[in-house]
């Protein structure tokens, strides 16, 4: 907006346009990056699946479902993919032998990360051809994306 003598005034961001756009960038960002994903081998429901467990560690498999918003009978068959390639095994809890807890196995979280760093080089790729202050002004955002994401 501009007053009658040329001058620039800025308004304050309105939240809920800012909120849908952070929204469908950070969408569009996630997706191109997942596009490497398909050279882990498994599918990205099991890629994610794999995630929670690798970072949160060792969980039931209703805590699984519910991390990853799915319904049990859909994580079971998730699951049992990713024990098929070995990248997950079942083990009892030690707090309660009724309970069934699931981990990542080594060859599991070497895939996760081997996942993770195709996807965080792809964008480091991209990064590169941008001006340092730009580079700046995203390492500034993703900050403020990660304290925003622990205030959710």
């Amino acid at each position: 907006m501009e007053t009658e003598k040329g001058k620039r005034i800025s308004q304050p961001a309105d939240p809920l346009a800012v909120a849908d756009r952070l929204h469908s960038a950070a969408i569009h960002l996630l997706r191109r990056v997942r596009a490497r994903d398909t050279e882990s081998g498994i599918g990205p429901a099991q890629l994610s699946a794999l995630s929670v467990l690798v970072f949160a560690g060792p969980r039931s498999l209703g805590e699984l479902a519910a991390a990853e918003q799915v319904r049990p009978p859909t994580m079971s068959r998730i699951v049992a993919g990713l024990m098929r390639a070995a990248l997950v095994r079942r083990h009892v809890a030690k707090e309660d032998r009724r309970r069934l807890r699931l981990e990542a196995t080594a060859k599991g979280t070497d895939v996760l990360q081997a996942a993770r760093k195709r996807r965080v080089e792809s964008l480091a790729a991209t990064l590169r051809h941008l001006p340092t202050e730009k580079v700046e002004q995203l390492r500034q955002a993703a900050e403020l994306m990660d304290q925003l994401s622990r205030e959710m």
